[in-house]
């Protein structure tokens, strides 16, 4: 079967045409979200039991769900050296990228006497869900664990389903025993969400959220928001590549398969200049293809969710890009580094032919969990800050009351707030008077 991809011209488009394709969800199924919602209502009524019961209906779980250390600490002996290394230097950068975020307190004193102070602390437990199953992504341990880590959170729990048979995949159980890890369940899906959120008998809820997943895992995620907090809608994963008619055809078709791979639902969409490159692509993904390991998957990705979009200016395919905003943005231009500039909305901007997505998912340091659906516009990658919270600290003088008295006054009586004018006028009063 030759692959083809949607080929649409984007100044022969209509607006509404227009924000159709740019206005994607990460949970757009209603029946996504209609599944997610009831396992995990049966989560919060029925506990382990609905947590198992889930595992046997949809895969990747355990009868005890709960991982020994001693099954990590045996994975770690049995992956090769290489693997080990490869681990080690991917923590080490992961690491050092995320300590050099770490939030400076604020202190200052906006009128004499009235001292306001912004301070942040870490969470005391976090939940990190790493995608696994059929595939696995001890990368995305690493990136969830290691800031996790870094920010001082005293509790780290780590929920990812198993393959076939129950196995957890070896390089991820090595991962989570050299990052210290003692809390694992081989879980996934909807009911892990649900099961780190509200507890269950064998299961402390956490406090938030963290890591990427598919539609029900995402779907779930904005579920529990509420009982605990969440980093972001993180998945199904996607790119869009921005390419001049210079760009090798090649290149710019791997960097479309390299997220596309992740599931059958993502997104890979290229926006050129070029008259000739869309289909130079399209020959390229078709001469991969047969010889990739996931080569169903991606098939069905691009298939259905493939997109080139031709534009007149390399200028238009980057307003296009800051319209879509994409998980991932690769430039791969003439003057990469001019063009990526003017890229506001994106998670994640690959420069140059020499950056290839790939480098952030591993080996950079950078984050890689990183909002998807449009929401990249406003949204942050997954960074220091999001494992501890902020809080405001307001210590005021006799002298410094008296000076901002009278807005208190004015404000509270203007909202009928007489109590709080109140709060003031008593401590202001008189003694003698």
């Amino acid at each position: 079967m030759t692959l083809k991809l949607q080929h649409i011209r984007l100044s022969e488009l209509s607006e509404a045409q227009r924000r159709q394709i740019v206005r994607r969800s990460a949970v757009s199924d209603p029946l996504v979200r209609d599944a997610a919602r009831s396992i995990c209502e049966d989560v919060w009524s029925r506990g382990d039991e609905a947590v198992t019961d889930a595992g046997v209906k949809f895969g990747g779980g355990r009868p005890s769900p709960l991982v020994p250390v001693e099954e990590m600490r045996s994975a770690w002996e049995a992956v090769g050296e290489e693997v080990r290394e490869a681990i080690m230097f991917a923590v080490k950068n992961v690491e050092l990228f995320h300590s050099a975020q770490r939030p400076q307190d604020l202190t200052m004193e906006p009128v004499p006497g009235v001292k306001v102070d912004r301070r942040w602390s870490p969470l005391r437990s976090v939940g990190a869900y790493v995608p696994g199953g059929k595939a696995a992504y001890p990368s995305s341990l690493v990136m969830t664990v290691v800031p996790a880590r870094t920010a001082g959170v005293e509790r780290i729990v780590v929920a990812s389903p198993a393959g076939p048979g129950g196995i957890v995949d070896v390089t991820l159980l090595a991962a989570a025993h050299y990052l210290g890890v003692t809390e694992l369940y081989a879980m996934g899906g909807a009911q892990a969400i649900a099961a780190l959120a509200y507890g269950t008998e064998t299961i402390e809820p956490v406090e938030k959220i963290v890591g990427p997943g598919n539609a029900y895992v995402t779907a779930a995620k904005l579920l529990v928001l509420g009982r605990c907090a969440i980093d972001m809608p993180a998945g199904p994963s996607e790119v869009l590549v921005v390419a001049d008619g210079n760009a090798d055809p090649e290149m710019v078709a791997v960097d479309m398969l390299c997220q596309a791979e992740h599931g059958p639902d993502s997104p890979a969409v290229l926006v050129t200049d070029s008259a000739d490159l869309g289909g130079a692509v399209v020959a390229q993904l078709n001469r991969l293809l047969p010889d990739l390991e996931r080569h169903e998957i991606l098939a069905r990705a691009l298939s259905e969710h493939g997109l080139i979009v031709s534009v007149d200016s390399i200028t238009e395919a980057l307003a296009f890009a800051n319209e879509y905003a994409a998980e991932h943005v690769t430039v791969n231009t003439d003057n990469a580094e001019r063009d990526a500039a003017q890229i506001q909305s994106a998670g994640s901007i690959y420069v140059g032919h020499w950056s290839p997505e790939a480098a952030g998912d591993y080996a950079t340091g950078a984050n890689h969990v990183l909002p998807t659906g449009g929401l990249a516009r406003s949204m942050n990658p997954l960074g220091f800050e999001d494992f501890g919270s902020w809080r405001q600290v307001q210590t005021i003088t006799e002298a410094g009351l008296r000076a901002i008295a009278p807005t208190i006054g004015t404000l509270a009586t203007a909202e009928g707030l007489t109590a709080h004018r109140l709060s003031v006028e008593v401590r202001l009063r008189d003694p003698d008077g």
